[in-house]
């Protein structure tokens, strides 16, 4: 059976895509998997690296108000569309899978042209443009969020990597704190922007640095590749990593965790039981703060506008979280078990059913 993937311009079409071809593969020993994405951006890298062979087809913004984009959006629909279809010709895939972004329309419009059949995975809370056409061309949709607004909608919860979905915090506790340079018996805040960082994170939890100290609360900063910070020198360890790419090791070292609010993010850090401070994106069209909804709803998370996330606010809300084993324990439990975690396995048998293997 031949399946092709479709997802790119961000880590939450990408990772979902990766969490689905491994499971594919464990479902369904033998699958042909090939992924499409654009040369230009993450899953140019990290797709390839994972061991999946990647065609390109040309990026296609699609912008949300009047502008430029608009103006050149149908030429370059068009020749992404022409793009797809040579790939589509050339694999002939038993099923087509997509999971939104621009990548993902000239998937859609070749698997509709060739009538080959077509599975689609929104990953927020707010469908996007894609999804909403893509839906439209199938019964087989999945969702990551039970509230998701699309057609014949399915909600499976979101793919994640095993890695994360199988975490056994406690276990890998030891090795998380040696490897990072933290000590044993202070608490530890995980703080995150993504995986290109966020300045606006960034600068309200460093400036903080002196709070955290002075607490005995330790910080594991992932800053993200084009940030620096600086902090002064508390005698507590106060550790700042452009980039990690063992986020089980950093989970596993961390009490509580402040982070952006996408799906990926939610999924994961309420997946494994980590008490969460989401600061949600402040541009797109507010999915960020819903996706998180039902974790604040259950008491497994705070919430914080980014601007209003200063190291003033940092050091009056999170500070003092840290530094309440009760309280952590309480918001742990409460996100642990909340989001489902084999939505990668689901998915994957919703694409093996359509392409006539389920």
């Amino acid at each position: 059976m031949r399946v092709l993937l479709a997802g790119g311009g961000s880590a939450g079409h990408t990772s979902p895509l990766l969490a689905t071809a491994d499971a594919l593969q464990r479902v369904q020993p033998g699958v042909e998997i090939t992924c499409l994405g654009t040369r230009e951006r993450i899953e140019a890298r990290i797709i390839p690296a994972a061991g999946y062979p990647l065609e390109f087809v040309p990026s296609v913004p699609l912008p949300r108000r009047p502008n430029a984009d608009l103006v050149r959006l149908p030429g370059r629909l068009s020749a992404a569309r022409r793009a797809a279809l040579e790939v589509v010709d050339r694999i002939r895939p038993d099923v087509v899978c997509g999971f939104g972004g621009f990548v993902s329309v000239p998937a859609y419009l070749a698997a509709r042209r060739r009538r080959v059949p077509l599975v689609v995975h929104e990953g927020n809370t707010i469908p996007g443009i894609a999804n909403k056409l893509g839906a439209r061309f199938t019964h087989a949709v999945a969702t990551s969020f039970p509230d998701t607004d699309l057609p014949h909608a399915t909600y499976i919860g979101l793919p994640i990597r095993r890695m994360i979905a199988t975490l056994d915090r406690a276990a890998l506790r030891d090795e998380a704190l040696a490897t990072y340079g933290l000590r044993p018996g202070l608490p530890v805040l995980l703080v995150t922007g993504g995986s290109q960082g966020a300045a606006s994170i960034n600068r309200a939890v460093s400036g903080a640095a002196e709070a955290f100290g002075e607490a005995g609360v330790q910080v594991l900063h992932v800053t993200g590749p084009s940030h620096q910070v600086t902090v002064p020198e508390t005698g507590v360890p106060y550790v700042t990593l452009g980039y990690v790419d063992r986020m089980d090791l950093a989970y596993s070292a961390a009490d509580a965790v402040l982070c952006r609010s996408g799906s990926n993010t939610v999924t994961e850090v309420s997946g494994v039981g980590l008490p969460a401070v989401f600061v949600p994106l402040p541009i797109g069209n507010g999915e960020q703060a819903l996706n998180a909804r039902a974790v604040i709803e259950a008491g497994g998370g705070l919430m914080v506008d980014d601007g209003d996330l200063t190291p003033q606010w940092v050091a009056a809300h999170v500070v003092p979280l840290l530094t309440d084993r009760e309280r952590l324990d309480a918001m742990g439990a409460a996100a642990s078990g909340l989001i489902p975690l084999d939505a990668d396995e689901k998915l994957a048998r919703m694409i093996l059913a359509a392409g006539g293997q389920g």
